[in-house]
């Protein structure tokens, strides 16, 4: 099933999986996972991603993380979708490939940006890690990522995949934030 948006402006990656939407409880976990240090909810979250991949990640070659830039990695100390990648990869079998992609540019936090601006904020962020090329050519990849709001991060992460190659890139979050008309 297409949603209005992905007709009306189809995106780069070829699917979009979540498990929740982006509110009360799911939110919550989210947070709690991503600002108060609570890793331990990440194999739960996981599980949750894994029903809500429809196969996905069955069918694919290899499980990638959005990464985090290195001084963002060292402020925070952990990834959260390195964290929800590596239960995924866990309990699938699949290959973990959380050195793949790397973010190059330093990009400012994208909460309270506009979509334009999220968009302005990750171009050119990321890069395949140098000798992981063959991680990604003609592979079927899912990318992990907490929550989906613009999908400028994901976009962003995508174009990257395709352009080394990727043959299909499904993008799975445990939460999709979900804008409502006024």
């Amino acid at each position: 099933m297409l949603s209005a948006q992905a007709i009306a402006d189809p995106p780069v990656f070829d699917r979009l999986r979540s498990a929740a939407i982006f509110d009360g409880a799911a939110r919550d976990l989210v947070h709690a996972l991503k600002y108060r240090d609570r890793t331990d909810l990440a194999p739960m979250m996981a599980g949750w991603m894994l029903r809500a991949a429809e196969g996905h990640v069955d069918r694919c070659d290899g499980i990638v993380p959005v990464p985090l830039h290195r001084a963002r990695f060292v402020s925070r100390k952990f990834n959260q979708a390195a964290e929800l990648g590596r239960h995924l990869a866990k309990n699938s079998g699949k290959p973990f490939l959380s050195s793949t992609l790397v973010r190059i540019k330093r990009t400012s936090r994208q909460v309270g940006l506009s979509a334009r601006a999220r968009q302005d904020n990750v171009r050119a962020a990321f890069a395949i890690a140098p000798g992981h090329e063959a991680d990604v050519f003609g592979k079927r990849l899912v990318l992990v990522d907490d929550v989906y709001t613009t999908g400028a991060t994901v976009s962003s992460a995508t174009r990257v995949l395709k352009k080394a190659g990727a043959a299909e890139v499904t993008v799975l979050t445990f939460a999709m934030a979900i804008s409502t008309p006024i």
